[in-house]
Parts: structure tokens; C-alpha cells; sequence
């Protein structure tokens, strides 16, 4: 089954993607919770002339989104963590270290970005340490940031 994405939908697509699907995962999922239409003929040249008139507007929001991705790569991003002290398990974290708190390290720095945008390697982060945060500021503007765990004082 072929549907046109009217939103980005993970492991799948982005808005506007045309793409081929499992008729029972459009008919019973997609189509309901209105996240796709199916891709017929008159719609797929209706978003042929969407994607046109978007073309020029979507140049200066890449452009924008560089920008932006350049300024966060300058930024040394160190979050602070309670940790276990001794030398048995000197690195554990009390909790975890999520995508909640990135977004609150790069709001300090004066950086909005959506929590959704954001994939931690590994997923929640228990020790102490460097990792790596794959962001995506939009469809064709994604970066690695590398950040560090430190320990609270």
C-alpha cells in the first residue's frame, strides 16, 4: 500500500514522504490516526506542486538549521550527575541521564531544541563518561555531539 506522509513518523519517514507500507499497518494505523493519506494519483500532483512552492522555503531553513548546528557543535556540553563515591563502583550514576536533560544543558546555553530531535547513543546514560547524541535540526541536517558526564559536586 502506498501512502503520502502527513508527518514524520519514526523508523518510517519524514512529512510528505511518499512510501510502501503493509496494507494492514495503513489501513488499521497510519490512515486513523491521521498520519498518512494514500497515495493516489490527484494527491501524489498535489504534493508534487507542494513540494515546488516548498523548495524556496525549505533553502532558507537549511540554511538556518546549519547555523544552528554549527553553533551547538562549538558548544562543550558537560552534564552534572550525582554519582556512587568509592572505588568499587566510583562512575554509577544515581538515575540516569536522559534526553530531558540535554535539552535543559542546550536551553542554558541559549538553544531550544525538541527532545524528539535527539537520539542518545546507547539510549539512558548510568555512568559517568563521553557519548554521543545524534541531533537532527531537519531532514537533511542531522550532527554527532559529543557531551560528558561529570560528576555533581
Amino acid at each position: 500500500m502506498e501512502l503520502i506522509l502527513k508527518q514524520d513518523v519514526e523508523n518510517l519517514g519524514f512529512k510528505d514522504d511518499v512510501v510502501t507500507v503493509k496494507n494492514g499497518y495503513g489501513r488499521n494505523f497510519l490512515i486513523p490516526q491521521k498520519q498518512a493519506v494514500l497515495a493516489t494519483a490527484s494527491a501524489k500532483k498535489v504534493l508534487a506542486e507542494n513540494l515546488k512552492q516548498r523548495a524556496y522555503k525549505d533553502k532558507k531553513i537549511i540554511e538556518d538549521a546549519t547555523k544552528m548546528a554549527e553553533a551547538i557543535k562549538a558548544l562543550e556540553i558537560k552534564i552534572p550527575a550525582k554519582a556512587t563515591e568509592g572505588a568499587s563502583a566510583g562512575d554509577k550514576l544515581f538515575g540516569s541521564i536522559t534526553k530531558a536533560d540535554l535539552v535543559d544543558a542546550f536551553e542554558k546555553a541559549g538553544h531550544t531544541i525538541d527532545k524528539k530531535f535527539i537520539s542518545i547513543t546507547g539510549g539512558n546514560i548510568k555512568r559517568l563518561g563521553q557519548y554521543n547524541a545524534v541531533i537532527r535540526l531537519h531532514r537533511e541536517v542531522t550532527f554527532e555531539l559529543p557531551f560528558e558526564v561529570i560528576a555533581q559536586a
